[in-house]
């Protein structure tokens, strides 16, 4: 499937800022399941691409004037290899066993990951703890934040895709299997969710698994990684800190659409 992505993103602030650091993961890369055909970033002003800790492609935007605005745009196109359901790397996954503040597993959350598992942590076992989670946890956005917590959001059994993903991490995690947070697109006909989406992927002899706990998925059919790493936090498309402008206003335009593709004679 080749989809086509288009993601803007603006933000407007009360009063002036007067500097501002975007750091921005807003760019896919090459994998055995995806191979980007063409990308451009639309920024301020250009910025050089770089690798973070966990492979992601990174721009740092700095803005040293003073400023009112900052508009952020992404678009490209992507194959994606619907047949493929696990991923290689060489890099270690044992960092991925480390919790976070976002993905700390409570004793509520060790207790759930073990009943549904059945001291089991195969990929059946991960599908199954999957759906369970989707079903404890209501979608509904409006009910948390960025920084809630993988326990606050199981307790309070309502969230949004971030939720679900961190809550599996922290059920994959006390059952001794690495797993990571992804960010990324989903290309999907239902419009209660949003095109930009997050999803887990643990590690299973050998390879990344993807499980998508919002929508019951264990197969990335029509989904577009962009980064990853141990929480949101690590993979967010944008993350930013800034010198005043006061309150705070984010409004984000995605799109993403099937592309047909020509077959070559």
């Amino acid at each position: 499937m080749r989809l086509s992505i288009s993601h803007d993103t603006t933000y407007r602030y009360d009063d002036q800022v007067r500097a501002s650091i975007q750091y921005l993961r807003l760019t896919p890369h090459d994998s055995e399941r995806q191979q980007v055909l063409s990308w451009q970033l639309d920024l301020p002003r250009p910025v050089r691409a770089q690798l973070d800790p966990y492979g992601n492609i990174l721009h740092v935007l700095t803005l040293d004037e003073p400023h009112e605005a900052i508009v952020i745009g992404a678009r490209g196109q992507v194959d994606i290899d619907e047949a493929r359901e696990a991923e290689h790397e060489r890099q270690s996954a044992l960092p991925f066993l480390r919790f976070t503040r976002l993905t700390e597993a409570d004793d509520a959350l060790r207790e759930f990951a073990s009943q549904q598992s059945k001291a089991r942590s195969d990929r059946n076992a991960l599908i199954e703890l999957m759906h369970a989670l989707n079903a404890h946890i209501a979608y509904q956005p409006g009910i948390t934040a960025v920084d809630t917590s993988a326990a606050e959001a199981f307790a309070g059994r309502r969230g949004v895709c971030q939720d679900h993903t961190h809550a599996f991490l922290a059920c994959a995690r006390s059952l001794g299997v690495p797993a990571r947070y992804v960010s990324g697109y989903l290309y999907t006909d239902n419009a209660a969710h949003l095109a930009s989406h997050a999803w887990a992927e643990a590690w299973l002899d050998g390879a990344w698994y993807s499980f998508d706990v919002t929508n019951c998925l264990a197969k990335p059919e029509r989904h577009l990684k962009l980064a990853v790493g141990l929480d949101y936090l690590d993979a967010c498309p944008v993350r930013g800190m800034r010198r005043g402008g006061g309150g705070e206003q984010m409004h984000a335009l995605v799109q993403v659409a099937p592309l047909l593709q020509v077959q070559q004679q």
